[in-house]
């Protein structure tokens, strides 16, 4: 037995950590150093700085962070924000600012609030994205030509033709084989493509450098890596702006790093990151980096997917990310300067097309959101990135309120009857009362009319102008019938300030039993109010198409038992079943008794019905009885009587027996079960169900209804099974154990023609 001071457990760990997590690091290492550069040369920072970040974000975001394989440093999306503060206040002060952000994200942190962050509409983080995304295409093409990056998207745009007449071949010439390699690496085959293509582009680029004629610009390391170290200063002024700069990086800094932590853990089922740590691991490496003279830094979903995709095991591949790029940084300073700016502006645009994404467009326009993404890109790139993502927000709140209080008012006359009907269906509120006014004029004076509504919240303004109009129409003589389906009622407006009605109520209110109590009320009148005055006005459509003939599906014969309700498991309308209840849902032969027989021909042959179907229930009280073989006297024992062979096939040990109680169901579940197997033989054995069966594949089959679970079980001659609606077909699979966890997935969508083939 080994104890925690055994060596064998970390033996296991560093066996663990060099077999996969030492592999996935130098990957992710080789994948960080040439975007951490071109990063920093895109922010108007030293070049050291984004080296610095990419250390600081391996080692401490990978040690106190809350996910094992998500990887920090330098982003793109800070690019832009990072860029504005260097002009306005400087490296130093953004340095100040950059530890601010991560006082904030600590705060983020410790407060809790991570989950709510993730609140933000999808919608505005993917415009956001866009925006920087076009922001740095833009200042890069300068670079890209020869030129230098300006300080705004508008300059950018306005400056490009001069930059086009004014090209440098040769820096132009290495950035577009960057940008050709990165594209053409996405079609190599995989074994090529485990070597980072960022790498392989800025090499390749570096290499050509060497041999064209000509100067072309190149990284400047003023100093060492440890030289580059300095202080934050404090900035002179500007105290409101210093602040939002700081809200800003922290709050895009966050996003990005809770949307990155949830990809991953997508990627890795069975890991879940802690995100309130996660917030704090960020901060601390922000108030780190921003210390040490280095970049702010966040949770790079390219970087944590390659990490996971890579074996990444443990939060050691993350934090030897970092180290390598220390060591590089420090021994082979002079091949950095030997990149050209070109090879690395090449690679950010790149980036910054990528994070363009048609899908997202696709699915905006698909979502009604396109005006949200399209707003929020444009006030990203031509105002800045934290008014455009509040114009994102607010668009997107507005047009939420827009969609949840959005109300469809109707007033239409019945066809063939005089008869009109206000239909106002969803949030009825002060807002419908010009819409809700207009539509009520359409009524003419004197005809009865019926206001269907479904509606979830009704507000004192709509609800009196609705009973103040009807009030009115019932002076006059013309009769109003309400019809409330939706949620909210009229009666709740009176006893109190409006509240939103919950769906799950109403179907309670149609599909819960009665319950006795000691008041004397006549449940069936009660009962009737409630479907005249909720659902009947449902109803009248459906069975006014069924006035002149009976067009019913299937023959459903069940026991008498209150609990079973036919048209609720199969989920079925009026007229689809023709039902048939008894005792014990038996099939007799022979005797006085012939009512199944008759209402099974009946069916068969004048309803053409495509299905018989015996349905039997958990703790039936006839099967009981049967089991216990208690002495009913006449009339019920008469009827049992008919119930006797299924007993005997029980005692003998019948498959379907051996079934149910293989599923965990009791000795009198085990006999209903049987009983509706042994009822199948009986009616396969009718002459109407043969011929129904030979001459139009009449369908014969069983059902069993487990009360406890509201489940359905499919009953065949030989065997048990369960209903699966994947892909909208029934299909058939073994009975669960009722103590094995989960339910059944079961739901019936009528019974005709379906035919269970498996078997326990």
């Amino acid at each position: 037995m080994s104890t925690d001071t055994d060596p064998a457990p970390r033996t296991s760990q560093l066996v663990r950590i060099l077999h996969h997590d030492v592999p996935a690091s130098v990957v992710v290492f080789l994948v960080a150093l040439p975007l951490s550069l071109g990063i920093a040369v895109a922010s108007g920072a030293p070049v050291a700085a984004g080296l610095i970040a990419a250390v600081v974000g391996g080692v401490v975001a990978g040690l106190l962070g809350g996910s094992a394989v998500q990887v920090s440093g330098p982003t793109a999306s800070l690019t832009v924000v990072v860029a504005e503060s260097v002009h306005h206040f400087g490296w130093a002060a953004t340095c100040f600012i950059t530890v601010g952000a991560g006082v904030l994200q600590i705060l983020f942190g410790l407060s809790r609030i991570a989950r709510a962050a993730l609140a933000i509409a999808p919608v505005v983080v993917h415009g956001m994205l866009a925006g920087i995304g076009v922001i740095i295409a833009l200042q890069q093409v300068h670079v890209l030509l020869g030129g230098a990056s300006l300080s705004s998207p508008f300059q950018s745009l306005v400056q490009l033709p001069h930059q086009l007449v004014s090209v440098h071949h040769g820096d132009f010439c290495v950035g577009l084989v960057a940008i050709a390699i990165l594209i053409a690496w996405r079609f190599l085959p995989r074994t090529l493509r485990a070597v980072p293509g960022p790498l392989v582009a800025v090499l390749a680029a570096t290499l050509l450098s060497l041999c064209l004629p000509g100067d072309v610009d190149r990284i400047v390391l003023s100093a060492s890596l440890f030289d580059a170290i300095g202080l934050p200063a404090v900035p002179a002024g500007g105290w409101f702006a210093v602040g939002v700069a700081m809200i800003t990086i922290a709050l895009i800094a966050s996003v990005e790093t809770l949307l990155s932590a949830v990809a991953v853990d997508k990627a890795r089922p069975g890991h879940r990151t802690n995100l309130d740590r996660e917030l704090i691991g960020q901060g601390a490496a922000n108030m780190t980096s921003g210390m040490l003279g280095g970049l702010p830094v966040a949770g790079v979903i390219v970087r944590s997917i390659t990490n996971a995709n890579a074996g990444a095991q443990t939060r050691a591949a993350t934090v030897l990310h970092g180290l390598w790029v220390l060591v590089f940084a420090v021994a082979l300073a002079g091949l950095v300067q030997q990149i050209p700016k070109a090879a690395l502006a090449g690679l950010l645009i790149l980036i910054g097309v990528q994070l363009i994404k048609l899908a997202h467009i696709r699915l905006a326009r698909r979502n009604g959101d396109l005006a949200v993404y399209l707003a929020t890109v444009f006030g990203v790139v031509f105002l800045n990135l934290l008014q455009g993502m509040a114009i994102g927000l607010a668009l997107s709140v507005a047009l939420l309120l827009w969609r949840v209080v959005r109300v469809t008012i109707l007033a239409e006359p019945v066809a063939g009857a005089r008869r009109w009907v206000v239909t106002i269906d969803g949030t009825c509120t002060f807002l419908a009362l010009p819409k809700l006014t207009a539509e009520l004029a359409k009524v003419p004076p004197g005809v009865p009319v019926t206001v269907e509504m479904t509606v979830d919240f009704l507000d004192h303004a709509s609800y009196e102008l609705i009973t103040d109009w009807a009030r009115q129409r019932e002076d006059s003589g013309a009769a109003v019938d309400f019809a409330e389906i939706g949620a909210a009622r009229m009666a709740s407006v009176v006893h109190g300030p409006p509240e939103r009605g919950h769906s799950r109520k109403v179907l309670d209110e149609v599909i819960g039993p009665w319950r006795r109590t000691g008041n004397r009320v006549d449940r069936i009148a009660a009962g009737i109010a409630a479907y005249h005055r909720g659902h009947a006005h449902l109803m009248r459509p459906h069975l006014d198409g069924l006035r002149h003939h009976h067009d019913a599906d299937s023959f459903f014969l069940t026991c008498a038992d209150a609990r079973i309700v036919p048209n609720v498991i199969t989920n079925s309308g009026p007229g689809d079943l023709f039902t048939v209840r008894n005792v014990g849902n038996l099939v007799p032969v022979g005797g006085s008794d012939v009512s199944v027989e008759a209402a099974l021909v009946y069916a068969l042959e004048q309803l053409d019905v495509r299905a018989v179907v015996v349905c039997g229930h958990s703790g039936c009280g006839a099967m009981e009885a049967l089991h216990r073989e208690v002495q009913a006297g006449p009339g019920l024992g008469d009827w049992l009587a008919h119930a006797r062979p299924a007993l005997e096939r029980f005692r003998l040990g019948h498959p379907v027996a051996e079934a149910a109680a293989r599923a965990g169901f009791g000795a009198v579940d085990q006999l209903g079960m049987v009983n509706v197997a042994v009822q199948l033989e009986t009616l396969y054995a009718y002459p109407a169900v043969r011929q129904g069966i030979e001459e139009r594949g009449v369908a014969v089959s069983g059902l069993f209804f487990d009360i406890a679970t509201a489940r359905v079980i499919e009953v065949r001659v030989d065997g048990i099974a369960e209903f699966d609606d994947a892909d909208r077909d029934v299909t058939a699979e073994p009975v669960r154990s009722r103590g094995g966890g989960g339910e059944s997935r079961s739901r019936t969508e009528g019974v005709a023609g379906r035919r269970i083939s498996t078997t326990m």
